[in-house]
């Protein structure tokens, strides 16, 4: 094997070695039984809420892949297309690199629907555009709301900075939509030739994408106790850097470095119920959904199989 094909598997066994001890030190204080307390005072609207949340922002997830096929003008069967998201996302979460490992099943699935590797490689990058952008909308949004949310990230840095940061990131959304507007010529990037979103495109990027974003950080919100919780933006802001840390370190699932972006951010909740509301979040968001993927493989790959040795029978039936 190349050094490129372990490379990043290394990368992400690294981050959660390292995000492991970190939460093991941050936990020391806290017992199983406290997290088991906390789990039980959710009560059964809670479990409802966080779970329909998940539903939607799985849902939202399916309209990245509907977005990108659009974008690059091909068609696909509307239930393929969802359940290929679903597994897509559902997998690639768990086991970290998403673009990646995203890449490869969507290439296996789309693969089979006549779409070729620039194909699916243009889809993968609108998909994971898609993303970014609403993770820059809402930053922006929640930064502007509440400019003082910039300690979160970083203790000495003031309102004022918050402020500008929420402002600049509006403004090169904006910027983006503008370019839209313009419809700049195609970029060719290698073997890729990447055309600007059109406007129609855009719109529902900034439509589904914040949708996904918004449901995913209700499934925790809605599982945390009302003491101590400083509210939906700030849940919303603290997850948005989590997520993104967690992407960034390509560790699968995102173990520990959730747990202790989140405790560290929100020092003015107890530790135990936050645990048990990330449990949550990854019951629904993660867990839940890896096990139906596996199960929707499964039955792809076994359609395939079937497909594939019923060709010869036919030929010779012919």
């Amino acid at each position: 094997m190349r050094w490129k094909d372990w490379i990043w598997p290394v990368v992400g066994l690294a981050a959660v070695a390292f995000s492991i001890w970190l939460l093991v030190d941050e936990l020391r204080g806290i017992s199983l039984a406290e997290v088991e307390s906390g789990l039980a005072a959710i009560s059964w609207h809670q479990w409802i809420l966080s779970a329909l949340s998940a539903v939607v922002a799985y849902g939202a997830l399916a309209g990245y892949d509907h977005i990108a096929l659009k974008h690059i003008g091909k068609t696909v069967n509307w239930f393929f297309v969802t359940a290929c998201s679903f597994c897509t996302y559902a997998l690639s979460h768990n086991l970290g690199g998403s673009v990646i490992s995203g890449a490869v099943i969507r290439y296996r699935a789309y693969g089979t629907r006549g779409l070729n590797a620039q194909d699916v490689g243009v889809l993968v990058a609108v998909c994971w555009f898609t993303f970014v952008l609403a993770t820059v909308v809402l930053a922006g949004i929640f930064l502007t709301l509440k400019p003082e949310l910039i300690d979160r990230i970083h203790p000495d840095l003031s309102p004022v900075t918050g402020l500008a940061l929420g402002l600049l990131l509006l403004f090169l959304v904006a910027a983006y939509v503008f370019g839209s507007w313009l419809q700049f010529r195609p970029v060719t990037i290698w073997k890729f030739q990447i055309h600007y979103p059109r406007l129609p495109i855009v719109a529902r990027q900034l439509v589904i994408g914040p949708i996904e974003v918004l449901a995913a950080i209700s499934i925790l919100y809605f599982a945390l106790p009302a003491t101590g919780n400083p509210g939906f933006v700030t849940i919303g802001m603290v997850f948005i850097i989590s997520f993104a840390i967690a992407q960034i370190s390509h560790a699968p699932g995102g173990i520990g470095v959730l747990e202790v972006v989140f405790i560290k951010a929100l020092p003015e909740m107890d530790e135990a119920s936050l645990l048990a509301g990330l449990l949550v979040f990854r019951m629904f968001y993660l867990i839940i959904p890896f096990l139906l993927s596996i199960a929707g493989v499964i039955v792809f790959e076994r359609s395939q199989l079937a497909t594939r040795w019923a060709r010869p029978l036919s030929t010779q039936n012919d």
